[in-house]
Formats: structure tokens, C-alpha cells, sequence
């Protein structure tokens, strides 16, 4: 147990995905949950599916771990329904369960924190065989215990939403503190602080040796604090190898190892079947917006507020809600941005099926229509986009036409 909360104030606070995951087990044999660490992952495991039907087992305990070195198939023969934590420790276990699967003996869920889709000789081997989940820290809706936002699916029929107002959030507090299972019960800055540190800490330390031998951990930090720097922004690895000291070389790598760890995702350009020049770098942002933040130098609510990357922070905190929103479609949401290089773009495309959504985010309490220019621009250009959407830091739902409205983050 963290030292910073004691057991009686946390409690599990039911997620999302949980719903998902469920129902996919019942059909498909292996279920690959990932996510970076501390999203909650094993604690979702272990409070969503009965204990007495699954029998849990993690690789972070060093005798299970010699044992699937070992024998891997005297250590899961026996279990009908098995759940192995950190999976990713030891490769040689993946090819075990697929010859049981093969022989249609049990069902498996595999959880980790590092991407295993992005691991070549994990994701062949599971080829055909598994479904994928991918668990993100928590979102507003989940803290406040709220169910999952209507509305969202119903942007790509046309249908916008009929509210008109809801309570206003601060997004400062929680691009400070973060959306991590752990750290939303932490009251003091000082422990929000010194958990973040441990995070980093952690992840440097632990995850990242376990998936990549680095040479220089210092490197690979100043690597980290320069991408942060670049939240919500196009990846220029020249420059962020420039500024972090180290070669073009291994600031890719380090970004791609990042990228493998669930710490940053990446947002392709959207192309449409048209002749137009578009932006084809990505844009990076991070697995909670709290982690740039910190990441970045900022420290405390005033720092915070004066800096000129706090856009980009407000639009990482908005990705994470919509990338949750994503993960629970079925199949998932795609998300991608669009920049022509005349500078007109809108922050996020999000396409489902053959329907798509527009979305900008500005950090403004009060939205007006110019805000939304990029907006308009992209649904001439595209009219066959279902809607657009201003997401803001404001409390009003506000409509800029019949399919154009304005929403606050935090209905989210």
C-alpha cells in the first residue's frame, strides 16, 4: 500500500472497460489487457472477475516468474480460467498458452504495461487468437462514479446534445494531479509530487529495463522532458535530439520505447482521398496529461497557469477522455489530426466505421465562433462529417449551427 493513503480512504471505483472485458472472455479465449503501469490493471482483474473461478498469478513474483522460465507448462496446466500479470517478463510463456488454446484447453487473460501488439514475437504468436484491451488511467466520469457518456456515440448520427449547461471543473487541478487510479485520493501537492517522481522513478528503473537494455538512464530522461515540452505538438526528432543532447539514433528509439511502454501515444495525420499536401509527422501526447506536466517543470497551480505549453497540456487532458471513449467502441474509434500545410487543421478526426466526428479544444471558459474556424473550414472541405464539437474549459453546451456545438471537458 502507498505510503501517501491509507486503505480506508481508497476504495475500487468501477471502470469503464470492465464491461468489455467481460463480454469478450465469454467468446474469445485470450484477452490481452495492457496499459502503462499504475492505470489499474491488475486491481480492475481482481475486482471485475470472480475470484474464485480465475486464478491470478503475476510474474512481478519472482518465484512464479523462475517457474515460467522454468516449466511453463506445469505452471499453467490445471487452471481452466488463469489471469498472468506482467506477461511481457517472460515471452517464452506466450507460446505455452497457444498450444493450449490451440488444443481448446482454458481461457487466459494476459495483462501487462508494455504494448504488446508493438512486440513483434508476442503479437505473431498470438496472431488470430486474441482479443486486445487497452486500459488508460481514469477519466472525470469514472472518478465521479457517473455511467459512460451517451451523447459521445451519438455526435457520429448528427445528434448533438441537448444540455445546456453543467457544473464547471478547473482542468488546472487535475493536469497537476492526474487521473491515475492511485494518485486521485492524494490531497497535498507535496504527495502528488513525490508520487509522480516515484512514477518516473519506476517506470526508468524497472519497465523500461525489462523491455530494452539503455545505456544511459540520464539520457533517456532529458529525452522524456523535451517530448513533454512538445505535448499536443508534431514530433521533430531532430530537435528533441537536439535539445536532450543525444543522437537522432537514440532519440528515436527512446520515443519508440516510450511508445511500446503505453507513456506516449502517438496521433497520425488524418488522409482523406484527396490531392491536398498534409502534415504527415505525428503529434505526440502523453499517457496522463499530470505526467507531462511534471515532466515539464511545472510544479504548482501558478507555474502551471503562466506557461506557454498549457494548451497543449488542456488538449493532452481532453485526448486521454477521448481516447477512453475510443477504447470502449466496438470496434475502437480511430483517432487522428489534420493539418494542411497552410496551417488550417482541426485538433482531433475521430472516425467510426465510415462516420466521422470533428473536435477542437480550446482553453477557454467562454467559447465564441470564430473558435470555430478550423471547425467550419474542415466540414466544407469533408461534408460528410457527421458533426463537430469545441471542447472547452468552461460550464455551457452551446450549438454554432446544426451540427457544430460547443461542450465542457468535463461532460467528458
Amino acid at each position: 500500500m502507498n505510503k501517501y493513503y491509507s486503505q480506508s480512504r481508497w476504495k475500487y471505483k468501477k471502470r469503464y472497460l470492465g464491461s468489455i472485458l467481460k463480454t469478450v472472455i465469454k467468446e474469445i479465449p485470450i484477452v490481452v489487457l495492457t496499459g502503462s503501469r499504475q492505470v489499474g490493471k491488475s486491481t480492475l482483474l481482481q475486482n471485475e472477475l470472480p475470484a474464485g473461478r480465475w486464478k491470478y498469478l503475476t510474474l512481478d513474483d519472482f518465484d512464479v516468474l523462475e517457474r515460467a522460465k522454468e516449466d511453463p507448462v506445469g505452471l499453467i496446466s490445471g487452471y481452466d480460467k488463469l489471469i498472468i500479470d506482467e506477461v511481457q517478463k517472460e515471452r517464452g510463456l506466450i507460446e505455452s498458452i497457444k498450444l493450449n488454446v490451440d488444443k481448446g484447453k482454458g481461457k487466459y487473460i494476459l495483462s501487462g504495461s508494455a504494448n504488446i501488439l508493438l512486440m513483434d514475437k508476442i503479437s505473431e504468436t498470438l496472431a488470430g487468437r486474441a482479443a486486445y484491451l487497452v486500459l488508460d488511467p481514469m477519466i472525470r466520469g469514472e472518478i465521479a462514479e457517473e455511467p459512460k457518456p451517451k451523447w459521445f456515440m451519438n455526435l457520429f448520427e448528427g445528434r448533438l446534445p441537448d444540455k445546456k449547461s453543467c457544473s464547471a471543473v478547473d482542468p488546472l487541478q487535475f493536469m497537476l494531479k492526474g487521473f491515475m487510479p492511485r494518485v486521485i485520493y492524494l490531497k497535498k501537492l507535496e504527495n502528488i509530487l513525490k508520487w509522480w517522481e516515484g512514477y518516473v522513478a519506476t517506470y526508468m528503473e524497472r519497465d523500461l529495463r525489462n523491455i530494452s537494455n539503455i545505456s544511459s538512464l540520464t539520457e533517456f530522461r532529458k529525452v522524456m522532458e523535451a517530448l513533454a515540452l512538445r505535448t499536443g505538438n508534431l514530433i521533430n526528432q531532430s530537435e528533441i535530439a537536439r535539445d536532450s543532447g543525444v543522437s537522432q539514433s537514440s532519440a528515436y528509439r527512446y520515443i519508440n520505447l516510450m511508445e511500446v511502454g503505453h507513456i506516449i501515444k502517438k496521433v497520425t495525420p488524418f488522409f482523406p482521398n484527396r490531392t491536398k499536401r498534409i502534415v504527415k509527422s505525428p503529434k505526440v501526447y502523453w499517457v496522463d496529461p499530470a505526467l507531462a506536466v511534471f515532466l515539464s517543470g511545472y510544479y504548482n497551480a501558478g507555474s502551471l497557469k503562466n506557461a506557454r505549453e498549457l494548451g497543449g497540456f488542456f488538449e493532452n487532458l481532453v485526448f486521454l477522455h477521448l481516447n477512453v471513449l475510443c477504447e470502449l467502441m466496438v470496434p475502437k474509434g480511430k483517432i487522428y489530426y489534420y493539418r494542411e500545410v497552410n496551417q488550417k487543421e482541426v485538433d482531433f478526426v475521430i472516425e467510426y466505421g465510415k462516420e466521422k466526428i470533428a473536435v477542437e479544444v480550446k482553453l477557454t471558459v467562454s467559447p465564441h465562433y470564430k473558435d470555430t474556424k478550423g471547425l467550419r473550414y474542415f466540414m466544407e472541405e469533408y461534408p460528410d462529417t457527421k458533426s463537430a464539437v469545441l471542447i472547452h474549459a468552461g460550464r455551457e453546451v452551446k450549438k454554432f449551427g446544426d451540427k457544430i456545438v460547443a461542450v465542457p471537458w468535463s461532460i467528458l
